[in-house]
């Protein structure tokens, strides 16, 4: 070969790794719209199971979008990883400082995790730029319903003051005051509130206060017209099914509970509460199948939180770049829950970061035999 070659030889050698990265670079964007994209639209046909590992992938290939960090979060919370959401949440507003909504969010998912005197503070802190706003009122009610009701029930009382059309805060307000014992001015907010809005939770509410006083029949009556106003409200099913067993109706009890188990098929506790409708009832035989099947979701359910911590955790490692610390924890997931699609998906994305493409493919094709929505565009890093 001519000497004179060699240095365009080289040159094109130690640019071409560059020119990769910035050809890649400039994908990313391109493929992180679209995976966005695919993801919002099975949300928004009620497949979110399949939105979330969609989700988690945009947010890895778009970290400085801030729309997206919140997106996931909301979507980690609605799937019970509170702790991931908080991550997404904090992302978000690093993003953008000036992020009201995932604020907000963040705040309540504090809350949740018992850590209410950090979201007390930044409920505080965002109050402080707006102090006239009712809903940053209500934000720290919210916070300080965890730590010090006395406050949070004046915070609702002021966001009220400034908007008494606030049916939320009025509501958390009565919700402040039952958790404080405070049950006559608790169904007073209740009442009017549902004086101006019908809201099922309300009805709900005030069904369950009149549970906890022992007045039955307004109970039944109360969480009756819950149900009326929002038929597919399974917490309100199940709270009539749980009065008219007190109430001795094993019929009308059976057919609330088996309503709520219709709506809410994953839930053990509306399956153990029939079984002992049924055990009254005289129905042995159908009891103890509730009763078991009761049982199995409860140990499902440790099994699939389980499984869903190590996906998480698989996720943060694939984030790093880490793929093969992310196979670890994904395959004790996949060990843990044999049918945990999200586990499987991701699994197969850290297999083909890893050049195993065969054994990628075997457990993307299992993700999608559990969800056929979980559809995955190939990795061009």
């Amino acid at each position: 070969m001519p000497a004179r070659g060699r240095p365009f030889i080289v040159l094109v050698l130690a640019v071409l790794p560059a020119v990769q990265a910035t050809a890649a670079a400039q994908g990313e964007p391109a493929r992180a719209k679209a995976v966005y994209a695919r993801a919002v639209e099975l949300e928004a046909n009620g497949n979110h199971a399949a939105a979330l590992p969609l989700l988690w992938e945009a947010a890895e290939l778009a970290p400085g979008e801030a729309d997206v960090q919140h997106h996931l979060g909301l979507a980690l919370e609605r799937a019970g990883l509170i702790e991931a959401a908080i991550e997404a949440y904090r992302r978000a507003i690093a993003r953008r400082p000036t992020f009201p909504k995932a604020t907000s969010n963040l705040v309540l998912a504090l809350v949740k995790t018992g850590q209410a005197r950090e979201a007390v503070g930044l409920a505080r802190t965002s109050l402080a730029a707006a102090p006239n706003d009712p809903d940053r009122h209500f934000i720290l009610g919210l916070a300080q319903s965890e730590q010090d009701l006395a406050a949070a029930i004046e915070s609702f009382r002021r966001a009220l003051a400034l908007r008494p059309a606030h049916g939320l805060a009025r509501y958390n307000l009565a919700l402040a005051l039952k958790r404080a014992d405070r049950l006559p001015e608790a169904i007073v907010a209740l009442e009017r509130l549902l004086e101006t809005e019908s809201r099922p939770e309300a009805y709900y509410t005030l069904g369950v206060i009149y549970w906890q006083q022992g007045d039955l029949e307004r109970a039944a009556r109360t969480l009756g017209a819950a149900v009326a106003a929002e038929p597919e409200y399974a917490d309100a099913h199940y709270s009539l099914g749980a009065v008219l067993m007190a109430q001795r109706k094993w019929v009308a009890a059976a057919t609330s509970l088996r309503r709520a188990i219709t709506l809410r098929p994953e839930e053990p506790g509306a399956y153990y509460t029939l079984a002992q409708v049924l055990r009254q009832a005289g129905d042995d035989a159908a009891a103890r199948t509730n009763l078991t099947e009761s049982e199995r979701l409860r140990q499902r359910a440790r099994l699939q939180h389980e499984a869903s911590v190590l996906t998480y955790i698989g996720v943060r490692q694939l984030e790093s770049g880490d793929a093969m610390g992310a196979l670890e924890h994904l395959r004790r997931a996949t060990q843990v829950s044999a049918d945990h699609a999200l586990a499987h998906y991701h699994m197969g994305r850290a297999l083909e970061r890893l050049g195993l493409l065969e054994e990628s493919r075997a457990a993307l094709a299992r993700a999608r035999r559990l969800n056929p929505d979980l559809q995955h565009l190939p990795d061009s890093r």
